[in-house]
C-alpha cells in the first residue's frame, strides 16, 4: 500500500495520522482546483498582462491558503502552482520575484509539509522552467542557484546543494566566468567522490571537460572526459547524458585535427539527440524555441559595433541536434580542405607540401569539390531535412567558399551568417583556422610566379590592408611554409627556389659523426693501456 506523504511530517504539523484510502475520499480541495483550473485557462486564452498579474494573486492564494492543506491531491495542485508561478514571473520579466521565489514566504508552507525528496524535484523543475524560459539571463540563474544554495547550506541539505552547484558551474561556463567554475567544479568533486555519486559524478567530470577545453587546456579536458566515461561505465546513463559525453568527445577529437573520428562522435550524438526530440522526450530547456523576436535581437547585437562584449555572453541557442549536425559539416569542410591543401592538421612542417599546393591545382579542385559533395548529401539525408534553415544555409556557404578557395567570399559569409557561425566555440575557433587556411593558400598561389615581388602588389591582388599581407607573409616565412626573405626597406618580398635535399652532404655529415665516435673510442682505450702499463 502506498504511503501518504503527510504521514512522514513533523510532529508540529496539525494533521495526525489516518488511514490513506479515508484521508483521500474526505480531502476537500475543490476550491483550490477550482482556482488552479481557472489560472490554466487564462494561460491558455494569453490574456494581457493584468490578467497575467491577477493569476500570480490566485496562484499565490493557493499556495497560503488558510486550511493547510497538504494531502496527496493538495499537494500535486500546489506543486502545479508553484511551476504556473514560476511560468508567469519569467513571462512578465520579474526577475526578482524568479530569485526569491523558492526560497521566500510564498513557498514556504508547502516546502515545510513535503518530503525532501518531493522538494528536491520541484527545485530542479523550477530551475529548468526558468532556464527554458529566460534562456539568455544567466545573471537570473545565477542567482536562482546561489539563493538555493544558501538556503540549502542552512537546512543541511547537501545533495540537493550539490545538484544546484553543479547546475550553476554549467551556468558560470556559459557566463565565460571559466575560473569560478573550474574552482566550484573542483570543490564539488572533492565531495561528490567521498560519496560516490555516480549520476552527479558523469555530470559533474563532463562540466568540468568543457572548462577545461573552454579554457584550451586539452589535456586536462581529456582527462575529465576519461573519467567521465569511466564512472558511465558503472551506471546506466540517460540517452540525453550520452549524447553530450559523444559530442564533447567529437569536440576533443576535432581539436585534435582527427576529423573523421569527431565525425563519428557527432554523428553518434546527433542520431540520439533526433530521436530523443522525435519522441518528445527532450528537456524543454533543450527544445529549440527561440522566438523571432529574440532571434532578430541576437542578430542585431552581432552586427551592431557596440556592447560586444555583451553578445560574447549571449550564446545563439538552436536544438542540441541541430549543433551537432553543424559541427558534421565542420568536420566534413576541414576534413575535405585538409585533404585538398595536403596540410597536416598539427600544422607540423613543411614547405614542400604547401608549394605542391599550387602545381597540384586541378587535383585540389577535384577533392574540394568532393567536399562539396559530401556536404551536399549531408543536409539532404533523411534525417537532416527537418533541420534545414538558416543555420545549414550558412554552413553550406562556408563549405561552398571553401571549395573556390574564395576568401572574400568566405569573409561575406561570416559578416552575413554572423548569429549562426560566431556564438559557438568550436565553430568560431575552426573557422579562424579556415580563415587562415585559406589566407596562406591564396598567397602562395599569388607569389609562386614570381621570385622577387612587391608587397604592395601582393596586398592589391590580394585585396586586404598591407601590414596584414606583411605580417602574414613573416609568419609564414617563420613556420617554414615559404622559402624566401622580406627586404622591408625595398618593400619586396625575395622567394628563393625550392631545392632538394641535398644527400651528398647528409651522407658526408654521417660519416664524419661515425668517424668521430671511432676516434673518441680509441682515445679512450689508449687511455686506459697507458694507465694498465703504468
Amino acid at each position: 500500500m502506498e504511503i501518504e506523504p503527510m504521514s512522514k511530517q513533523p510532529e508540529s504539523t496539525v494533521l495526525h495520522h489516518h488511514d490513506p484510502a479515508v484521508v483521500v475520499e474526505d480531502e476537500d480541495v475543490e476550491d483550490i482546483e477550482t482556482l488552479l483550473d481557472q489560472v490554466v485557462q487564462e494561460q491558455q486564452q494569453q490574456g494581457q498582462d493584468n490578467d497575467k498579474k491577477e493569476s500570480i494573486e490566485l496562484l499565490s492564494q493557493i499556495l497560503l491558503e488558510p486550511r493547510n492543506r497538504y494531502g496527496p491531491r493538495a499537494s500535486s495542485i500546489k506543486e502545479r502552482s508553484i511551476y504556473l508561478l514560476a511560468r508567469t514571473h519569467c513571462t512578465l520579466g520579474h526577475h526578482d520575484e524568479v530569485v526569491s521565489l523558492l526560497t521566500g514566504s510564498t513557498c514556504a508552507p508547502f516546502f515545510h509539509h513535503v518530503t525532501k525528496a518531493k522538494f528536491a524535484k520541484v527545485v530542479r523543475t523550477v530551475l529548468d522552467i526558468v532556464c527554458d524560459l529566460l534562456p539568455r539571463e544567466l545573471d537570473t540563474q545565477q542567482r536562482i542557484c546561489e539563493s538555493i544554495i544558501e538556503w540549502t547550506q542552512r537546512e543541511k541539505r547537501s545533495f540537493l546543494r550539490q545538484r544546484v552547484q553543479a547546475k550553476l558551474a554549467s551556468i558560470l561556463l556559459q557566463k565565460k566566468k571559466y575560473r569560478e567554475a573550474l574552482s566550484m567544479v573542483q570543490d564539488l568533486l572533492a565531495e561528490l567522490k567521498k560519496l560516490d555519486d555516480k549520476q552527479l559524478l558523469v555530470e559533474t567530470h563532463l562540466v568540468e571537460s568543457k572548462i577545461q577545453h573552454a579554457l584550451n587546456n586539452l589535456p586536462k579536458a581529456k582527462a575529465a572526459l576519461t573519467a567521465t566515461r569511466t564512472c558511465a561505465n558503472a551506471i546506466y546513463v540517460p540517452p540525453l547524458l550520452q549524447s553530450s559525453i559523444d559530442s564533447m568527445s567529437g569536440v576533443l577529437h576535432c581539436e585534435e585535427g582527427d576529423y573523421n573520428t569527431a565525425h563519428s562522435y557527432f554523428l553518434e550524438a546527433f542520431e540520439q539527440l533526433d530521436q530523443l526530440e522525435s519522441d518528445g522526450k527532450l528537456p524543454e530547456a533543450l527544445s529549440p524555441s527561440m522566438e523571432k523576436d529574440e532571434e532578430e535581437d541576437v542578430k542585431g547585437s552581432s552586427s551592431g559595433g557596440d556592447g560586444g562584449d555583451n553578445d560574447d555572453e549571449i550564446p545563439f541557442r538552436t536544438a542540441p541536434a541541430l549543433t551537432c549536425l553543424k559541427y558534421m559539416m565542420l568536420c566534413k569542410i576541414l576534413h575535405g580542405l585538409t585533404k585538398a591543401l595536403q596540410h597536416p592538421s598539427n600544422n607540423n612542417n613543411t614547405t614542400t607540401n604547401n608549394i605542391n599546393i599550387v602545381k597540384g591545382e586541378q587535383r585540389k579542385s577535384q577533392s574540394k569539390h568532393g567536399a562539396i559533395l559530401d556536404i551536399t548529401s549531408l543536409v539532404s539525408a533523411k534525417h537532416a531535412v527537418k533541420y534545414a534553415g538558416k543555420d545549414m544555409e550558412a554552413m553550406a556557404a562556408i563549405a561552398s567558399a571553401a571549395s573556390q578557395r574564395s576568401l572574400s567570399l568566405y569573409e561575406d559569409v561570416v559578416k552575413t551568417y554572423a548569429a549562426q557561425l560566431q556564438h559557438d566555440i568550436l565553430i568560431k575557433h575552426h573557422l579562424d583556422f579556415l580563415h587562415e587556411q585559406l589566407l596562406e593558400s591564396n598567397l602562395i598561389r599569388i607569389i609562386e610566379p614570381f621570385s622577387c615581388v612587391e608587397i604592395d602588389h601582393v596586398a592589391e591582388l590580394m585585396e586586404m590592408p598591407l601590414p596584414v599581407v606583411e605580417k602574414k607573409l613573416s609568419q609564414m616565412i617563420l613556420d617554414g611554409t615559404l622559402h624566401g626573405i622580406l627586404d622591408q626597406g625595398k618593400g619586396q618580398l625575395i622567394v628563393y627556389e625550392e631545392h632538394g635535399k641535398d644527400r651528398v652532404m647528409e651522407k658526408g655529415l654521417q660519416v664524419i659523426a661515425n668517424m668521430d665516435d671511432v676516434v673518441t673510442s680509441l682515445f679512450q682505450r689508449s687511455h686506459e693501456l697507458r694507465a694498465t702499463m703504468v
